[in-house]
């Protein structure tokens, strides 16, 4: 297992391994395949499974998975892409490589999500696509605008990042009808070091997307070992998930139960140590439904907050500065009064498998401190 913190510091975020995990890769390593391979299918199959989907396709993270999903769906350059400015930026710029133009969106304060009226104000004729953010592993139910969308053509693709292992209502996220991309990052709920996972709608936009993985390449490899050619249908790239990869996933997946109950406990514990401070507001993230990415917090002063923790060897961290005030995307500001001011108070408590709730408890006394000691400076300087 990762090392999280030292004697001195309290890591922010910090890969979990179970143990089976290497001896998974080793087997991988001794095959001496380590592309593309059944390993990766087998991983596919039990990502489907878990779900309750007929299909998942893997590809080389979750960046590629968004890539890829917005490819499928049709939204070519000149289309508009509605997507929370409050996400990491890996979401708009998957809108950018395809060409299209992110529209930016509020969000709702208490969850910093998209909901179904915001994203309904949002819409014009140009829009082609509706990327909702599932923000810290929250559920993002957009049914009441689901039949507008479709009436106009215009696809939902969940960014589901963090919420692997969510429910939407009673289904899991990724099994409610919509495309749906996952990550599985080095700290994801469920990690193959690095890595993503696309649930499609359709056969056909399976097809699309395992041969865009592959370069535009029509046949497996496999097939292509047995022949002296073979064809490319269209634009591609090199996605694939490696068996790897892959393997580190399977041996996650037999623990994900765990994995659940384990985020589940930390963040009530969180929420039990927080309630007495004043000054602090927890995001919430719907735990009943969720599994817990973050645990996040909108605290007055953030920055000089921010700081004070640092110093006191607290791993604090902040998801994420708002993407319509970046410069790479100043062409499409707009205002965003919610985003705007979260991205000034949010901040990111440690939050990872290997705290325990005495760790917790240190962050929130901590914490509570910190308010104190800036908000008196704060004052003295009145």
């Amino acid at each position: 297992m990762t090392v999280s913190s030292s004697a001195d510091f309290t890591r922010n975020a910090s890969p979990y391994l179970y143990g089976p995990e290497a001896a998974a890769v080793a087997r991988v390593l001794e095959s001496g395949q380590y592309g593309h391979t059944r390993v990766t299918e087998d991983f596919e199959q039990r990502v489907a499974a878990y779900l309750g989907v007929p299909e998942a396709v893997a590809v080389s993270s979750g960046t590629a998975a968004l890539h890829t999903a917005l490819l499928a769906a049709g939204v070519r350059p000149g289309d508009e892409v509605i997507v929370p400015s409050m996400t990491f930026c890996a979401t708009v710029q998957a809108v950018l490589v395809v060409g299209a133009t992110p529209r930016f969106v509020d969000v709702d304060p208490a969850t910093l999500c998209v909901t179904d009226q915001l994203v309904r104000r949002a819409v014009t004729g140009a829009t082609r696509a509706v990327v909702p953010v599932l923000f810290g592993g929250r559920p993002v139910d957009l049914s009441p605008v689901q039949g507008e969308l479709a009436d106009r053509g215009i696809a939902v693709i969940e960014d589901a990042a963090h919420a692997f292992g969510s429910l939407t209502g009673t289904r899991p996220v990724g099994a409610t009808g919509n495309l749906t991309c996952f990550s599985f990052g080095p700290i994801k709920n469920l990690t193959c070091g690095q890595g993503g996972m696309v649930i499609p709608r359709t056969a056909e936009e399976a097809d699309t997307i395992r041969r865009i993985r592959l370069l535009g390449i029509t046949q497996s490899q496999a097939t292509r070992a047995n022949t002296t050619t073979y064809g490319v249908a269209g634009f591609g790239l090199r996605y694939q998930l490696s068996g790897i990869n892959a393997a580190i996933g399977l041996a996650q997946l037999d623990h994900f139960d765990t994995t659940k109950r384990t985020r589940r406990r930390l963040w009530r514990r969180y929420r039990d140590a927080l309630a007495p401070l004043d000054d602090v507001t927890l995001i919430d993230v719907g735990i009943e439904q969720a599994v817990p990415h973050l645990c996040q917090v909108r605290v007055p002063h953030r920055d000089q907050v921010f700081a004070e923790l640092r110093d006191q060897g607290i791993g604090v961290g902040v998801h994420y500065p708002p993407n319509h005030l970046q410069p790479a995307f100043a062409a499409w500001r707009r205002p965003l009064p919610a985003s705007e001011q979260a991205g000034a108070e949010i901040l990111s408590l440690p939050f990872h498998q290997h705290l325990t709730e005495q760790d917790i408890d240190h962050v929130a006394v901590t914490l509570g401190r910190a308010l104190n000691t800036v908000g008196a400076a704060s004052c003295a300087s009145c």
